[in-house]
């Protein structure tokens, strides 16, 4: 079966991991400080904190923040769930802002137009499928309405701005990453979250293990905590992998360029699509492949569609149902249809189609070649 999205794996991973199996310590160990100073290296920042997934490190920045109840927080309609629920976890105020017609990513000018309106503590923006949002003009508005700018990065590991693969954590505030399967590098689980400023690193590595405090007020044994706290520590052997992945990150993008190429060549000349663009002075590193299609052109519905391509071997995904059209934001915050009608559209007429590195040629061009033969 040909997936959307898929683990890139080789013997060097695996013999990673099996090494660190053996070492002494499995978590809180060596090999979780070792992959904060990899990522700090590769991507800039001046701290890094990894936990156990994406999701986790959006809810930990924003508890970290201290989001409250009253707090107002702007995000993308156009992203997985965990984006949203980092801010309504933390009792605070989602709001949403629609996406641009051509990158999806966040649409400056209509933040602006709500930030003239309101005070908003914080901004996540997501780099939607791999394609950096306009990071200038977010970095411009963070400066002038006074919030705070945050990069969920989930998507773009590899991509760049100007050929600078650490835009994210110059343009922005705070910047997190997810090491899901899917995404450019793995490890199986995990995510991280990189800070420029010492004090909320600090509370950011206190509210990974469990919220303790260490200190040594009755000896080197104590620890205290003044709220309920979680586990959010990420193992050593998953940091092991991390290493490993990282060190084959440019090489995973150029593959996953080399397919979306294949795809862009091969659909360009059908007007039943609408395919990804990549703007001039970014690099698009293709994360997801976003294809919009006429399924009044093809008489067919995207139900259907998936499932005639399921019979075929191919298992498309669609990313994503917009945010606010989910019954919890329509209940708990009153979001409504029509409210953000680019992202709806996209929605709409949006399928992702496989792209991962370990995909091959012919399985490209099978894709290509059922998507063509739509009547």
């Amino acid at each position: 079966m040909i997936n959307y999205g898929k683990q890139t794996l080789n013997q060097s991973d695996f013999k990673t991991v099996l090494k660190t199996l053996k070492d002494p310590l499995l978590t809180s160990g060596p090999k979780v400080k070792k992959f904060e100073n990899a990522l700090i290296k590769k991507f800039g920042g001046k701290f890094c904190s990894v936990v156990n997934n994406g999701s986790s490190a959006l809810y930990i920045l924003g508890k970290a923040l201290g989001w409250k109840k009253g707090d107002n927080i702007i995000t993308t309609p156009l992203s997985f769930l965990a984006t949203a629920n980092c801010i309504a976890n933390n009792h605070a105020k989602p709001d949403f802002v629609d996406i641009e017609s051509q990158t999806f990513t966040l649409d400056p000018q209509r933040l602006e137009d709500k930030l003239k309106k309101k005070v908003y503590k914080a901004v996540i923006a997501v780099d939607y499928a791999g394609h950096p949002c306009d990071w200038v003009s977010l970095n411009f508005l963070s400066k002038k309405y006074k919030f705070i700018l945050i990069n969920d990065a989930c998507h773009s590991m590899g991509s760049k701005i100007n050929n600078d693969c650490k835009y994210a954590t110059r343009y922005s505030d705070f910047v997190t990453q997810s090491y899901h399967p899917v995404k450019a590098i793995t490890t199986g689980e995990g995510g991280s979250i990189f800070s420029k400023n010492e004090k909320i690193a600090k509370r950011i590595e206190q509210i990974r293990n469990n919220s303790m405090l260490l200190t040594k007020k009755e000896g080197p044994w104590y620890y205290e905590t003044h709220e309920a706290g979680l586990n959010f520590r990420i193992t050593d052997f998953q940091c092991a992998l991390g290493i490993s992945q990282l060190k084959k990150l440019e090489d995973f993008i150029i593959s996953r360029r080399r397919i979306a190429s294949m795809y862009l060549k091969g659909l360009k000349n059908d007007q039943r699509f609408i395919l990804p663009i990549e703007k001039k002075n970014y690099y698009h590193s293709y994360h997801l492949f976003p294809l919009q299609i006429n399924f009044k052109k093809i008489k067919i519905s995207k139900r259907d569609l998936f499932n005639k391509f399921k019979k075929k071997g191919i298992n498309l995904q669609v990313h994503y149902i917009p945010i606010h059209l989910q019954p919890f934001y329509k209940k708990k915050f009153g979001f409504k249809k029509k409210q953000f009608k680019n992202v709806e559209n996209f929605y709409k007429n949006e399928i992702s189609l496989p792209i991962y590195p370990s995909l091959k040629k012919n399985e490209v061009y099978k894709v290509i070649n059922e998507l063509l033969s739509l009547k």
